[in-house]
């Protein structure tokens, strides 16, 4: 049996993948969280194979949660389940040390294949995530301006791309709107821009966002 355990910020989302799972013979739902704090909590009493992680969750978002297992709870295995495109997030995902990435969007049994490939010693990895693992091989000095950005960076780069404002971002995250101003001018800072326009631009020319 596949003991897994559902991390996901929005409640139908949750309740939507564990209808998909318990629908398997060789799947168990242990539990599931909203977030970080609840995942703390769940893993004091529950031991899942395998995690299913969401990126975009307030405070500690899910690739730096999955870093965190990784060295925590080395022996549960991460999948990362995004809404985000495979384009955007997968590479980020992969070297965080999830074991797969999927798509939110993708099929029900696409889960469920990612989900046992995982657990069977595998890693999922589709054909588009393959290739922007081979695209991220590149030398350093070739990597565009947004590679160079930090996972949390790089969440935030994209949020000021969709039009929030600082304390938008900051309320979302659970931090503070300093914090997110001092994100805002590192970001500038590693990218050599001056402005939300430049940096707006830049995410649209490199299609960052959908």
């Amino acid at each position: 049996m596949i003991r897994t355990l559902v991390v996901d910020d929005h409640s139908m989302v949750r309740s939507g993948l564990i209808k998909i799972l318990k629908e398997e013979s060789d799947i168990e739902v242990l539990a599931e969280a909203d977030g970080y704090l609840q995942l703390v909590n769940c893993l004091k009493t529950v031991f899942p194979d395998i995690i299913l992680m969401d990126i975009s969750m307030p405070g500690k978002n899910g690739l730096e949660i999955v870093k965190e297992l990784k060295q925590t709870n080395p022996e549960i295995k991460t999948l990362v389940l995004s809404m985000h495109p495979e384009e955007r997030f997968s590479v980020r995902a992969i070297r965080a040390g999830a074991l797969g990435y999927v798509s939110k969007e993708s099929a029900a049994d696409e889960l469920v294949k990612a989900i046992r490939q995982v657990y069977n010693g595998g890693k999922y990895i589709t054909p588009v995530v393959a290739e922007q693992l081979a695209n991220s091989f590149e030398l350093e000095s070739n990597k565009l301006a947004h590679e160079r950005l930090s996972d949390r960076e790089f969440q935030i780069l994209n949020m000021i791309a969709s039009g929030k404002k600082i304390k938008e971002i900051a309320s979302e995250l659970s931090i503070s709107p300093a914090t997110v101003a001092t994100y805002r001018a590192r970001i500038l800072e590693k990218m050599q821009l001056k402005s939300n326009v430049e940096l707006t631009s830049y995410v649209l020319r490199n299609n960052l966002i959908e």
